[in-house]
C-alpha cells in the first residue's frame, strides 16, 4: 500500500512505527550523587521489608503488628492510630499529603522523587547492582549480550534471573504481609495452608516486579509512566534541574585538530554512560532525565582529573546558568528551594498535616448512631403512655472493654428501656460493658406520659473508665400532639 504526499508523489509507509528499543548499560561510578542514591534505596528496601515484622502491644484484644492493614475487621493500624472505616478520611487525607508532597518536592529540588525514591527506580537500581555482580560491568554486560549462547553465558544469565526471581518474590511476598498477621502468614504460607489470594497476590507481584524492574526498567519511566509529563509542566527556569552547561562544555574534544580554543567537555562520553535511562543530558533537559545526577558524579571525577574546574554538569536553574555564562554568581541552593511556588505548596501540605493532627487529637474512641422507627413513629399503649422505639449502635474504638451509660435527655418524664430487660426497669439511663474494638447494636424503648407534645430528644454515651469521654446524637420524639 502507498500513501500520497502533498505534492502528489507517492511515497512507501514506514516499516516501523517506532523506534526499536536500545538496551542500556549504565556503568558503576562513584561520589555523593551515587552515595546519597546507596542510602535512600537502603532505607527504602529496609522500611519496605521489615515493617510488617515491627511489633507494637495494642494490649489483649487487638493485634500487636506495628502496621497492619486488617481487611477482615476493617481497621487500619498505623503504631499507636488505629483508623475505623468511617474515619477513612485520615487515609484519604494522607494521600492527598502525599500527591501534594510530590508536587512540593518537584518544585524543590525538580525529578528528585523519580531519581532515589520512586519503587520503579529502587528496584531497577537494585536489578542493576545485581547486573554488575553477575556480568561486570558496562563494557562486560556489553559484551556478554553480543556473544553468542553458549554454556558460559546461559550459566550466568540462569544465576543472574534465579537472583532477579529471588528478590521478586521477596517483593510479592514482603507485601501480603501488611494485610495479615505476619509471622502467622508466613508459616501458613510455607505450608500451603494460606488463602489463595495471598499466592495469587504474590504471584502477580512476583511477575510485574521481575518484568519491570529486571527488564523494561528505564521504558517504564519514560513511556509508561504519566509522572514525568506533569513534572515536565511544573518545571520552568526557576526550577533546579540536572543541567549542562553548553556555554562552558562547547566545543567538546581533547585536543583541537586546527588549534582553535575548545571547551571544558572532553567528550569522554561518562555523563551518558553512567545515565539509568541512557539519555545523554548534553542534548539538554528531556523527558528521561530523572535527575538522579550520577553524571555530576561522572563528570566532577573527570574535570578532578583534567584539572578543570566542577560543575560541568550540574544541579542549577536555567535561569542561573545563563547567570553564570554573563560572569555572574549563582544563587545558593538554599535560597532557590524557598521560592512562592514552594512555599505556596509547603503551606498546603503543613494546613492539611495540622488539621489531621487536630483531628487525631480530639477525636473520641466512642461513638453513637440512633436510627429512629418510623413505621409506626409512635404507639400508644393501654396506659395512654407514648411509646417511640430507637436503634442505637454503641461503638467502641478501645482495645479493651469499656464501660458505658447511655443517658436520656428527652421530655419530662420520659424513660427508656432495652429489649432485653423488663419495663418496669426502665429509667432515664442504662449501662453496658461494651467490648474491645466493637459497634453493640441495642434496641431501645422510650415512653413518655400521655399528652406528651413531638420534640427533640437526645442520647448522650458517656464513657465511665477513668480515660472518659461523650458523644451526643439528636433526634426527635414522636407523638400525637398534647390533649
Amino acid at each position: 500500500m502507498t500513501n500520497m504526499d502533498p505534492k502528489g508523489l507517492t511515497r512507501q509507509p514506514p516499516k516501523r512505527l517506532h523506534a526499536e528499543t536500545q538496551a542500556v548499560y549504565p556503568r558503576a561510578v562513584d561520589g555523593r550523587f551515587r552515595r546519597l542514591k546507596w542510602a535512600v534505596m537502603t532505607f527504602c528496601l529496609a522500611v519496605y521489608y521489615i515493617t510488617p515484622w515491627l511489633r507494637w502491644h495494642r494490649g489483649p484484644y487487638s493485634p500487636d503488628q506495628a502496621v497492619l492493614i486488617d481487611l477482615e475487621h476493617r481497621r487500619f493500624y498505623m503504631f499507636a492510630i488505629e483508623i475505623w472505616p468511617q474515619e477513612f478520611y485520615f487515609v484519604a487525607g494522607l494521600l492527598i499529603m502525599a500527591g501534594i508532597g510530590l508536587f512540593l518536592v518537584t518544585s524543590a529540588v525538580g525529578r528528585a522523587w523519580c531519581g532515589y525514591a520512586c519503587p520503579q527506580t529502587v528496584w531497577t537500581d537494585l536489578f542493576q547492582h545485581v547486573d554488575r555482580l553477575i556480568d561486570g560491568d558496562r563494557n562486560a554486560q556489553m559484551k556478554l549480550a553480543k556473544a553468542p549462547w553458549g554454556p558460559g553465558k546461559i550459566v550466568r544469565r540462569l544465576g543472574k534471573w534465579s537472583i532477579y526471581l529471588l528478590i521478586s518474590i521477596s517483593t510479592g511476598g514482603a507485601w501480603i504481609f501488611y494485610f495479615a498477621d505476619a509471622p502467622t502468614l508466613a508459616r501458613e504460607f510455607v505450608t500451603l495452608q494460606a488463602p489463595s489470594i495471598a499466592y495469587s497476590t504474590v504471584f502477580v507481584l512476583t511477575v510485574t516486579t521481575m518484568w519491570f524492574g529486571g527488564f523494561m526498567r528505564e521504558q517504564v519511566c519514560i513511556y509508561m509512566c504519566p509522572w514525568p509529563r506533569i513534572q515536565s509542566a511544573m518545571l520552568d527556569e526557576k526550577s533546579l534541574l540536572v543541567t549542562y552547561k553548553d556555554w562552558r562544555g562547547e566545543p567538546r574534544g581533547k585536543k583541537s585538530p586546527t588549534g582553535a580554543p575548545l571547551g571544558d567537555c572532553i567528550d569522554c562520553g561518562l555523563c551518558a554512560a553512567v545515565c539509568p535511562t541512557g539519555i545523554d543530558i548534553r542534548e539538554g533537559p528531556q523527558i528521561g532525565c530523572i535527575t538522579c545526577a550520577l553524571c555530576i558524579d561522572a563528570c566532577d571525577g573527570v574535570m578532578a582529573k583534567t584539572g578543570r574546574p566542577r560543575g560541568l554538569i550540574d544541579y542549577v536553574t536555567l535561569e542561573d546558568s545563563a547567570r553564570e555564562k554573563q560572569g555572574q554568581s549563582a544563587t545558593p541552593h538554599w535560597k532557590l528551594i524557598w521560592h512562592a511556588r514552594t512555599l505556596i505548596y509547603l503551606g498546603i501540605w503543613s494546613a492539611i498535616g495540622a488539621a489531621l493532627l487536630f483531628a487525631l487529637g480530639t477525636r473520641q474512641h466512642i461513638s453513637i448512631a440512633v436510627s429512629k422507627d418510623r413505621n409506626p413513629p409512635y404507639m400508644i399503649l393501654s396506659s395512654g403512655e407514648i411509646r417511640n422505639a430507637y436503634a442505637v449502635r454503641w461503638k467502641n474504638m478501645e482495645g479493651r472493654p469499656r464501660k458505658m451509660q447511655l443517658v436520656l435527655d428527652g421530655p419530662a418524664g420520659a424513660k427508656m428501656w432495652s429489649e432485653d430487660m423488663a419495663k418496669d426497669m426502665a429509667a432515664r439511663d442504662l449501662t453496658r460493658i461494651i467490648p474491645a474494638d466493637t459497634t453493640s447494636p441495642l434496641r431501645i424503648y422510650v415512653t413518655a406520659p400521655a399528652g406528651t407534645a413531638e420534640g427533640k430528644l437526645s442520647f448522650t454515651l458517656r464513657a465511665l473508665d477513668q480515660d472518659g469521654g461523650q458523644v451526643s446524637y439528636d433526634t426527635r420524639f414522636d407523638a400525637p400532639g398534647a390533649e
